[in-house]
């Protein structure tokens, strides 16, 4: 078949080119650079997808059987009529459009099926309400004139060549001798999936006819505590975590960011939980998911390769930790090993 991906240089788009490839299908990749670096056979199509103007030119003339939007612009934002008017750039004739969606998606709660109300219109955060009202507008084109959708709802994705500072946040910390911060009780919950499971859902999502018009969570069926983050990291690392409880508001007082610099969980890992419910995508695409161990031991294996020999930056941790050692009353600043 005929590929588009939409966004397929970097992390899951990557791994996706690459499956797709290894299954003999003709791969494009749209994205806002003139080159790539992927396989030679892979066609590059350059375009900013939040241009409308410029995806339908790059979109020309040319006729494609599936397309993966995967792309969000994280500094501007890519809204419900980008989307929309990348999907009437593609043109008729799509058996699949499928799109990169989140947990997210559902804006708060637990337990979430593909059925719930995802968030509504008006949601106070920009990255919720894109995708909530990009879903629905893409159901909406399935329901009134069958466009070929299917959506997809990971919670954190993890593994390897993950661009983002979080699992090797805390194995740089492990590798230091370094105690990890645990924000908090330690009780907020976080839901993963592993990239190599949500690739493989999204081509099964092409191959399966039953697919069309879907929406799917994916993702490991249990939920984990942050301290059972910490403790299944350390064990992937054959080591047992110091950790220090610091309240999260004494944090974020300090001036923590939990959406970037300065890092104290890694980043974006220390939010509201939002968790889902999985079975569906077992039952429809045949995926089932990684056990979280055995998907860190491969994502650790990838991290001793390519880790940066350089320590991060500690300054701010280290505030963190005096702080915390003073409420203590000068003792052990509150260190839990194993906690």
């Amino acid at each position: 078949m005929k590929v588009l991906v939409i966004g397929g240089t970097l992390y899951i788009g990557r791994q996706l080119v690459k499956a797709l490839c290894d299954a003999g299908h003709d791969v494009a990749v749209l994205h806002r650079r003139e080159e790539h670096d992927l396989a030679r056979r892979v066609e590059n199509l350059t375009a900013d997808r939040n241009d409308a103007a410029a995806v339908k030119q790059a979109l020309a003339g040319r006729r494609f059987d599936v397309v993966y939007d995967n792309a969000y612009d994280w500094e501007r934002g890519t809204t419900v009529f980008q989307v929309e008017a990348t999907v009437r750039a593609c043109g008729e004739g799509l058996s699949r459009y499928v799109f990169m969606s989140s947990v997210a998606a559902y804006g708060d709660g637990l337990n979430h099926y593909e059925g719930d109300a995802l968030a509504p219109d008006n949601h106070p955060d920009m990255y919720v309400r894109n995708k909530a009202t990009t879903e629905r507008m893409l159901f909406r084109l399935h329901h009134r004139h069958g466009l070929p959708v299917v959506t997809f709802r990971p919670p954190f994705i993890y593994g390897p060549g993950n661009p983002y500072y979080r699992e090797a946040f805390f194995w740089d910390r492990i590798r230091f001798g370094r105690p990890i911060i645990i924000p908090g009780d330690g009780h907020r919950l976080m839901q993963f999936v592993y990239v190599k499971d949500l690739v493989r859902a999204l081509v099964r999502a092409m191959e399966v006819p039953s697919a069309e018009g879907e929406a799917f969570n994916i993702g490991d069926n249990r939920p984990l505590t942050q301290v059972e983050v910490v403790q299944a990291l350390a064990a992937a690392a054959g080591k047992t975590p110091q950790t220090v409880r610091v309240p999260r508001e004494a944090i974020l007082h300090a001036g923590g960011n939990p959406m970037g610099e300065p890092a104290y969980f890694g980043v974006y890992f220390d939010v509201p939980p939002i968790t889902e419910k999985m079975g569906k995508v077992t039952r429809v695409l045949g995926v089932k998911p990684t056990p979280f161990e055995t998907g860190l031991r491969e994502t650790r294996r990838w991290y001793l390769k390519n880790r940066n020999g350089r320590a991060p930056n500690f300054a701010f941790e280290d505030r963190l930790l005096a702080m915390a050692a003073r409420a203590a009353g000068g003792g052990n600043g509150g260190n839990h090993a194993g906690a």
